[in-house]
């Protein structure tokens, strides 16, 4: 019997700031070119860095395609690898959108707790992806920015009941190029995938209650 086929939406950002070129929905174009095999259906979206089009198209993305999971892309003006984020933070949000805003509670979700943790292992993830021996280093964070990324993932998560994950890639050419960061984005999302299936097998066993 053929498998169901598996939504993944993979989402990038639009420019800021100095990044006029944003090299994260870079990246997710190139994966986009790679695609993620035949039993996955990629759907790709670019997030204009603005704090109120989050709050209104997370749950719309998951309302359409009631993904498997979703992954975020995020640049990070300090990263120089490919960075896996565990969480996401609901407070602290004072920097100023492109729109020259910032949520007056300074919050992504009123009451919500204060941080919430992707279901997915990064530790397992990171682990696998370096194993395949890429051209690419991939690490871990606990700390997503506190501006559109984290803001993004914490929505993310608080609406997917943490089936989603981050990647926050370098600036394009410091030191990696858009086709290796595509193929990287490319491996991580499969291993995301691998995990989730493995730890869904164990869930069913724990829910049941």
């Amino acid at each position: 019997m053929e498998q169901p086929r598996k939504a993944v939406v993979v989402t990038g950002f639009g420019p800021f700031g100095e990044h006029t070129v944003n090299a994260s929905w870079i990246a997710v174009q190139e994966l986009e070119k790679l695609g993620l095999g035949d039993s996955v259906d990629l759907h790709v979206y670019e997030i204009p860095v603005e704090y109120r089009t989050v709050q209104r198209l997370i749950p719309a993305l998951w309302e359409k395609h009631s993904p498997q999971l979703v992954v975020h892309v995020g640049v990070s003006g300090m990263a120089t690898t490919v960075t896996l984020e565990k969480c996401g933070h609901n407070t602290g949000y004072k920097g100023l959108d492109n729109c020259r805003f910032c949520p007056g509670s300074q919050c992504c979700v009123e009451d919500g707790p204060e941080s919430i943790d992707s279901i997915i292992d990064m530790d397992a993830v990171c682990k696998r992806v370096t194993t395949l021996g890429l051209d690419v280093t991939v690490t871990i964070s606990q700390d997503a920015g506190r501006y559109l990324c984290d803001f993004t993932y914490y929505t993310s998560l608080y609406q997917s009941h943490g089936r989603s994950a981050f990647v926050h890639v370098p600036p394009l050419g410091k030191p990696y190029n858009a086709d290796q960061l595509g193929r990287a984005l490319r491996a991580i999302i499969e291993e995301m995938l691998g995990v989730l299936e493995q730890s869904e097998d164990k869930i069913d066993c724990c829910h049941q209650h």
